[in-house]
């Protein structure tokens, strides 16, 4: 894997001006995120048969991060917060998610995972990382680590705006 040196270097660009690099980037992005939705999709049904796709990714987030506020986990996910408490109701209503008043501030409450989400939850991570283990049995460490890196760095900046 190759990577350039300060990341500003300009590419070729094709006869109507458009860099090649971006497109191809473009390209990349939107199989892998339609790839991601599907399994995301499917992993947060393994974890229960009613859950829609957006649901894997708060577990993903509650076990990583722990307790939360809601208005902080529609931050960090970029959606409004009446979606968000819509989602965690329906969490809250299959025993997956609960929530505890907040210590700082008894006005507001911190979601977490319940011990029956966090087990449904960790059953099928477990099994979606040995999936990415066997995909990606002929990569060297050094090439799953900088691609962990860079989709980082990625999610970073697209944080930003």
């Amino acid at each position: 894997m190759h990577v350039s040196g300060t990341g500003s270097e300009a590419g070729p660009k094709s006869g109507s001006g458009v860099d090649q690099e971006f497109l191809a980037l473009e390209r990349e992005l939107a199989v892998f995120l339609r790839r991601a939705r599907a399994q995301s999709g499917e992993m947060a049904r393994e974890v229960h048969p009613e859950l829609e796709p957006a649901a894997y990714g708060l577990f993903v987030r509650l076990d990583d991060a722990g307790p939360q506020r809601a208005t902080d986990l529609a931050g960090y996910f970029g959606v409004g917060k009446a979606t968000m408490s819509r989602q965690l109701r329906a969490l809250e209503d299959l025993g997956l998610v609960a929530r505890d008043p907040d210590p700082a501030d008894g006005r507001a409450s911190l979601v977490r995972l319940t011990e029956e989400g966090q087990g449904r939850f960790r059953h099928v991570r477990d099994a979606r990382r040995e999936r990415y283990v066997r995909k990606l049995a002929d990569w060297d460490r050094a090439e799953v680590a900088e691609l962990a890196r860079l989709l980082h760095h990625f999610n970073v900046r697209s944080a930003e705006g």
